[in-house]
């Protein structure tokens, strides 16, 4: 099978910006591993058994429960414990297993960083695939310069699932994804950015990048925890002009 490459990011700290609730907190992190490069087609292909038209761009059109699946499937290949279980469509992840995971957004902003405080970690030119390129599709991994943890595409190119919900009080079940694609401005293309979607919903400049790290405890690790998920399910506090809760 293709090797997965990952990238071993040491413990730190990063701070994080929930826009609606106007707050920034600061996240401690132990150490954890994420993907050099974002899934590929490729890899896709022989964890599923479906043909790559495009082996080296980044697999697309992946929901957030495909991206989750493809974990497991990622973890049974090398013989590790799957990090989720399903119930349904509701999914638990065991942070105590050291399989192949979807990052935290902790995670995934602070190994995007890499030590850098600024909405990029180089010129945007150099380092990510955006609107700016005139692209009309993803392109190969690996194109652009990395970022000083050695890790490429994590800006533009592709969006990437992450494990956390987006705002739940608003948008229920919606996931969060990160980085900016190659149809998106510089805007859109920053390392604090988020956006969204439900579980089911793919497009063509979403993907995924694995992580992997076990930790002690149970439903809390990396910045999330399912206390703080059901705590920001009920919205506090004044309501933006236009701004309804789910129903």
């Amino acid at each position: 099978m293709t090797d997965i490459e990952m990238a071993r990011i040491a413990p730190g700290r990063v701070t994080l910006h929930d826009a609606r609730r106007k707050r920034r907190w600061t996240v401690e992190l132990e150490g954890f591993e994420i993907g050099v490069y974002p899934v590929t087609q490729e890899l896709q292909a022989e964890l599923l058994g479906e043909p790559a038209r495009h082996p080296r761009r980044p697999a697309t059109d992946v929901s957030w429960l495909r991206a989750v699946r493809l974990c497991n499937a990622a973890s049974e290949w090398e013989g590790l414990d799957a990090a989720y279980t399903f119930e349904g469509e509701e999914v638990t992840w065991h942070v105590d297993s050291d399989g192949y995971r979807l990052p935290t957004e902790a995670e995934w902003e602070y190994a995007c960083r890499a030590g850098s405080t600024g909405p990029h970690y180089g010129p945007l030119a150099e380092v990510a695939w955006t609107a700016a390129d005139g692209v009309s599709a993803p392109q190969e991994i690996g194109g652009k310069l990395p970022n000083l943890n050695g890790l490429f595409d994590t800006l533009g190119n592709v969006w990437e699932w992450c494990w956390d919900l987006l705002d739940p009080a608003r948008y229920d079940q919606y996931r969060v994804f990160r980085g900016g694609g190659y149809a998106d401005d510089a805007w859109s293309v920053r390392a604090s950015t988020r956006r969204g979607g439900a579980p089911r919903m793919h497009h063509d400049d979403v993907g995924v990048r694995f992580a992997r790290g076990g930790f002690d405890g149970t439903d809390a690790a990396q910045g999330w925890s399912a206390r703080a998920d059901r705590e920001r399910a009920d919205p506090d506090g004044p309501l933006p002009s236009g701004w309804t809760p789910r129903r």
